[in-house]
C-alpha cells in the first residue's frame, strides 16, 4: 500500500512501473507485502479459526511483516511524484491493515477472558482449600479446650509453640477464651462472617464474569470470527489494487471494464480454491465434501440445515445474472448497443435463468411436493413398503445445471471475437479452462450417482481437483483479459501463451500452498483438542 504523497510531479514517466528512480524501495515493498499477506496471513487464519494458542503470535507476524512492508511503501511514496490520482489501493491499503491490527488486539482480549474463565476453577479450589484450614483449626481448637489438661496450662511447652493456632491469634481480643472451654460456642460465628464474605466475592466474581462473558460473546466473537471470514478476500482485493495503481492501468472510463474482469475472473478464482478445500475436508461438516450430510446429533442444528453445495452455486449464478445484466453497458452509458453488448446480457440471463432452475431443483420442499402426485395417485394400490423408501441418490445432490452453465461459458467465450489476436486467445483459453471444468464435474457426478457416498468423512473424488485447477486458473486468465492489459501486452510484444504459461505456474503453487495452509488447521485443532484432555480419533 502506497500512502499519498505531497511531491509535485515533475516530467515523470507515467506509471510507477516505468519510474526509473527507488525502484528498491518498491521492490522491497511487493516483495514484503506478498509475503505477509499470501503466506502470513492464510497461516493466522486458519490458526485463529482453529482457535490454537498460536493465533495471536501469527498474527503480530503478519502485522509486523505487513509493518516493514508499509515503511518501505511510505518510504517510496515520498520520493516519488504522484502518478495515479486518487488511487483506492492508499484508502484499502490503510483499512485492512487497521483491521488486521484491531483484530489482533480482540484476540489478545478474547485470550484473556478465555484465560480468566479458565482460572476461576482454580479460585474456587484455592478458597475451598482454605475454608478446609478453617475447618481444621476448628477441629483442633476443640481438641485443646477438651483434652485433659496436660499441656493446657501457659508453662507447657505445647502452649508456647508458634506451631498451634492459638500462636496465631494472641493479639485477638478472644485469645484468653482459649483453653478455657468456651471456644467451640465462638467458632460459628467466625464461620459465618467469613461464608457472608466469601458469598460477597462470589457474586462480584460471577457477575463480573457473566458481563465479561455477555460483552465478548456478542461483540468481540462477531467481530472476530467475520474478520477471519473475509480478510482474506480483502487483502486480494488490496494487491490487485496494488498491480492496477503499479502499472498505472484502469483509468477513466476504462475501470468499468476492468473491474468487470476482475470481478468475475476473482469470483472464479475463490470458487476454485474452495473446491480444492472441498477436495481437502473443508466443509465436511454440512455435506460440502462429498461426503453424507452428518445429522444434527453430530453437528448441531444450525449446520445441519445448512443448504447444498449446489444449492449455493445455483445461487451464486442466479445472483450474478439477476445484477450483471443491468451493467453490461454501464462503460458506454450513452451509446449504442452492439452485438457484443447484446451477447453479454444474453449470458446474463442464461445465468439468471439456469440459477432460478438449479435452486428450485435443489428444494426439498419441491422435491416432495412433486412426489406427491405418485402418492396420491396409488393410494388404493398396494405397494411394499421399501418401494416408497427414498432412493439412494436422495443423500447426494447431482444437479447439473451449475455446471452445464459453467461449460455453456466456456464455450461461448472460446468463440468470442475480439479486436485484438492476443485478447481472442486469451478468451478461448480461460473458456477452454471452464470448459474442461464443466466437464470434470460431470465425471464427479457420474461417480457419486453410481456410487453414493456412505461415509460421513469426505470421498475426494479426483476430477474435482481437475475442476479446482481449471477454475483458479481460469480464473486468473479471465482477470487478465481485460483490455488494458491486452493493450499492454500488445505493447510489449508479449503473447498469450506467455500469460498461459505463467497462470498456470502460479495455480500449482498456490494449490501446493492452500493444501499446507489447510494441513497446518488440521494440526492445530488436533493439537488444540489434545490439550484439553480429548482424544483425535476417528470412530
Amino acid at each position: 500500500m502506497l500512502p499519498s504523497s505531497n511531491v509535485s510531479a515533475t516530467a515523470a514517466p507515467g506509471t510507477y512501473y516505468t519510474f526509473p528512480l527507488y525502484s528498491g524501495s518498491i521492490l522491497a515493498h511487493i516483495i514484503l507485502m506478498t509475503a505477509a499477506w499470501v503466506f502470513a496471513l492464510p497461516i493466522s487464519v486458519m490458526l485463529s479459526i482453529a482457535r490454537s494458542r498460536w493465533a495471536s503470535s501469527a498474527q503480530l507476524t503478519f502485522i509486523s511483516i505487513n509493518a516493514i512492508g508499509l515503511l518501505f511503501g511510505t518510504i517510496y511514496n515520498s520520493k516519488t511524484p504522484e502518478l495515479y490520482e486518487n488511487n483506492v489501493h492508499n484508502k484499502l491499503g490503510w483499512a485492512v491493515t487497521w483491521i488486521m491490527s484491531i483484530q489482533a488486539i480482540l484476540g489478545l482480549v478474547r485470550k484473556c477472558g478465555r484465560a480468566e474463565v479458565t482460572t476461576k476453577p482454580s479460585y474456587e479450589t484455592t478458597m475451598a482449600r482454605y475454608r478446609n484450614v478453617q475447618d481444621l483449626e476448628g477441629i483442633q481448637q476443640y481438641r485443646y479446650s477438651r483434652d485433659s489438661g496436660q499441656g493446657t496450662e501457659p508453662s507447657t511447652p505445647r502452649n508456647s509453640s508458634p506451631s498451634t493456632p492459638q500462636a496465631y491469634d494472641e493479639d485477638r481480643e478472644d485469645a484468653p477464651m482459649f483453653g478455657r472451654g468456651n471456644d467451640i460456642e465462638k467458632q460459628p460465628e467466625e464461620k459465618h462472617g467469613w461464608w457472608r464474605i466469601n458469598i460477597i466475592n462470589h457474586f462480584i466474581s460471577n457477575r463480573s464474569l457473566m458481563i465479561a462473558q455477555h460483552r465478548m460473546t456478542t461483540y468481540v466473537y462477531v467481530l472476530y470470527d467475520t474478520t477471519d471470514r473475509l480478510i482474506l478476500i480483502l487483502g486480494f482485493a488490496t494487491l490487485l489494487s496494488g498491480l492496477v495503481i503499479y502499472g498505472g492501468i484502469f483509468k477513466s472510463d476504462s475501470i468499468f471494464g476492468g473491474m468487470a474482469h476482475f470481478v468475475k475472473g476473482g469470483i472464479f478464482f475463490w470458487y476454485g480454491l474452495l473446491t480444492l478445500g472441498r477436495v481437502m475436508g473443508s466443509f465436511a461438516d454440512i455435506g460440502w465434501s462429498w461426503n453424507v450430510k452428518p445429522p444434527a446429533t453430530v453437528v448441531g442444528a444450525r449446520k445441519a440445515a445448512a443448504p447444498t453445495a449446489e444449492f449455493v452455486e445455483s445461487f451464486l449464478i442466479f445472483l450474478y445474472g439477476v445484477t450483471n445484466v443491468w451493467l453490461e453497458h454501464l462503460g458506454e452509458t450513452g451509446s449504442s448497443w452492439s452485438a457484443g453488448d447484446l451477447e453479454h446480457v444474453s449470458i446474463s440471463i442464461m445465468f439468471f435463468g439456469g440459477g432460478l432452475c438449479g435452486m428450485l431443483i435443489e428444494s426439498r420442499a419441491i422435491r416432495d411436493l412433486l412426489n406427491s402426485t405418485l402418492a396420491s395417485s396409488t393410494t388404493t394400490i398396494p405397494f411394499p413398503s421399501a418401494q416408497w423408501q427414498p432412493p439412494r441418490t436422495y443423500g447426494f445432490s447431482t444437479n447439473p445445471l451449475p455446471a452445464i452453465i459453467i461449460l455453456l461459458l466456456g464455450m461461448l467465450m472460446s468463440g468470442h471475437h475480439q479486436s485484438l489476436m492476443v485478447s481472442t486467445k486469451l478468451h478461448a483459453m480461460w473458456g477452454n479452462l471452464f470448459f474442461v471444468a464443466a466437464l470434470a464435474r460431470g465425471a464427479t457426478y457420474m461417480l457419486m450417482y453410481l456410487s453414493p457416498p456412505t461415509s460421513l468423512l469426505p470421498s475426494r473424488p479426483p476430477s474435482e481437483i481437475v475442476v479446482a485447477f481449471c477454475l483458479i486458473s481460469g480464473g486468473m486468465l479471465f482477470m487478465s483479459s481485460n483490455t488494458d492489459v491486452v493493450d499492454v501486452l500488445a505493447a510489449r510484444d508479449l503473447n498469450a501463451m506467455f500469460v498461459f504459461t505463467v497462470a498456470m505456474g502460479l495455480t500449482a503453487l498456490l494449490m501446493a500452498w492452500e493444501v499446507v495452509v489447510l494441513a497446518v488447521k488440521a494440526w492445530a485443532v488436533r493439537r488444540e483438542v489434545r490439550a484439553v484432555g480429548g482424544v483425535w480419533r476417528v470412530v
